[in-house]
């Protein structure tokens, strides 16, 4: 199992919660996605992100292929004009 988890920082809340809901709607609608976890930061200390995102696959093949489904490039379009900073890391376990 291949797991992908972004962290996002964002400089409005508002477009935070707007993120968290279009990536929770990418659930069962992405074949290879496998799981699919969203969520907004409780403790807000200064280093922390705002939103996390945690996603598992079968495979690379999988996760490239969740790249370029256009159900993640429509929310990718979205985040991507709202973000300020993330980062990611790639793992398999």
């Amino acid at each position: 199992m291949l797991t992908h988890v972004v962290l996002f920082k964002f400089p409005n809340q508002a477009d935070a919660e707007r993120a968290r809901d279009l990536l929770l709607g990418m659930r069962g609608r992405i074949e290879s996605l496998r799981e699919l976890e969203a969520g907004l930061d409780i403790t807000r200390s200064p280093r922390s992100y705002d939103l996390a995102l945690i996603t598992r696959f079968d495979d690379q093949a999988g996760l490239d292929a969740y790249r370029t489904d256009p159900v993640h490039l429509q929310v990718l379009e979205f985040i991507r004009g709202h973000v300020e900073t993330t980062c990611a890391v790639d793992f398999v376990a």
